[in-house]
C-alpha cells in the first residue's frame, strides 16, 4: 500500500469514526432524556431523524470508502453496491429535508403572535411528523432509479464503458439521460435550499428586529449555524460532483476528496447540536406534601 492510499484511508477512518461517535453520543443523550421527566420539544423529533440520516450517510459512504482506501475494493456484490449507494442517497436527502423542516419550523415559531403566521404557528408542531414522513418517502422514490446503472467491481459483466468510483462503478450513458436525471435528483434539493435561505433570512430579520427570549434566541442561532454549515458543505460537495461529471474517468484523488466532503456535515452536525445544547435539562424535583 502506497503512502497516499494509507493517508486517504486514515482520513476516511478518522472522519467516519468521529462522525459515528458524535451521532451515537447525541442519540444516547436522547435515550437518557426518555427516562426523565423532560418535556420533549418538537425540534427533538427532527433531530432524531437527522441522526438516523447521518448514520446512513456515514455507514454507507464512509465505511466502504475507508475499506476501499485500505485496498479492500472488491468486497461488495452488485446488490450490496446498489443498496449502499441508494441508502447513502436517501440519508443525504433526508438530511437536507430535516434541516429544511427545522429552519422553516423555527422561523414560524419565533414569528410575532400578531403576524400573518399566527394561525400556522399554533398548528406547526402537528405538521412535523407528516413532513418528515413525506421527506423519507420522497427521497426513496426519487433515488430508486439511482442504483440501476451501478455495478460492483466484483461484477463479471463485460462492461468497458464505465466510471470507476473505487468499490463501485457506474455505467456511462448518453448526456441527455444524465442531464434529465440530474435535474430530477436536484429538484428536491434546490427546493429545500430555497426554503432554507428564506427561513434563515426571516430568522435573522426577526432576531434583529424583535427582542426574543434567551432560550428562543439560542435555539435560533443554533439552527442558523447548522443551516450555514450545511449550505457550505453542500455547495462544496455539489461543485466536486459537477467537476466529476465532466470527466469520463475522474481521478481517484478527485473521487476521494468528493467522498470526504460529502460526509463532512454528518460528521460535524451532532457536535454543533451538542455544543449549543450541552446541558441535559434537570429533572424537576417532586413537590413536597404540605
Amino acid at each position: 500500500m502506497v503512502t497516499r492510499d494509507l493517508a486517504i484511508g486514515l482520513i476516511f477512518f478518522t472522519q467516519t469514526t468521529v462522525g459515528i461517535l458524535g451521532n451515537f453520543s447525541l442519540l444516547c443523550h436522547y435515550i437518557i432524556l426518555s427516562f426523565t421527566e423532560y418535556r420533549w420539544r418538537s425540534t427533538d423529533f427532527i433531530h432524531k431523524h437527522l441522526i438516523i440520516a447521518n448514520f446512513l450517510a456515514l455507514l454507507c459512504k464512509g465505511v466502504p470508502q475507508t475499506m476501499a482506501a485500505f485496498g479492500r475494493k472488491h468486497f461488495l456484490s452488485d446488490i450490496g453496491c446498489k443498496l449502499l449507494l441508494f441508502l447513502h442517497r436517501v440519508g443525504r436527502g433526508v438530511s437536507i429535508g430535516s434541516i429544511c423542516i427545522l429552519s422553516v419550523y423555527q422561523a414560524i415559531t419565533i414569528s410575532p403572535g400578531n403576524c400573518r403566521w399566527a394561525e400556522l404557528k399554533v398548528k406547526a408542531p402537528k405538521y412535523i411528523f407528516p413532513s418528515i414522513f413525506l421527506c423519507w418517502v420522497l427521497q426513496m422514490l426519487v433515488n430508486i432509479i439511482f442504483p440501476i446503472y451501478l455495478t460492483s467491481t466484483l461484477s463479471d459483466k463485460n462492461i468497458t464503458d464505465k466510471k470507476d468510483f473505487g468499490y463501485c462503478s457506474s455505467v456511462r450513458h448518453d448526456k441527455t439521460s444524465d442531464s434529465l436525471y440530474g435535474l430530477l435528483l436536484s429538484f428536491p434539493d434546490v427546493l429545500c435550499l430555497g426554503l432554507m435561505l428564506w427561513a434563515s433570512s426571516s430568522m435573522v430579520f426577526l432576531l434583529y428586529r424583535h427582542k426574543q427570549t434567551s432560550l428562543e434566541s439560542r435555539a435560533t442561532k443554533t439552527i442558523l449555524l447548522l443551516v450555514s454549515t450545511f449550505v457550505y458543505f453542500y455547495t462544496l460537495s455539489s461543485i466536486f460532483q459537477l467537476v466529476m461529471s465532466l470527466f469520463d474517468n475522474p481521478s481517484l484523488i478527485l473521487v476521494n476528496v468528493a467522498a470526504v466532503v460529502s460526509v463532512c456535515f454528518p460528521t460535524v452536525s451532532p457536535f454543533l447540536l451538542m455544543s449549543h445544547n450541552s446541558k441535559v435539562p434537570k429533572v424537576p424535583s417532586p413537590k413536597k406534601n404540605v
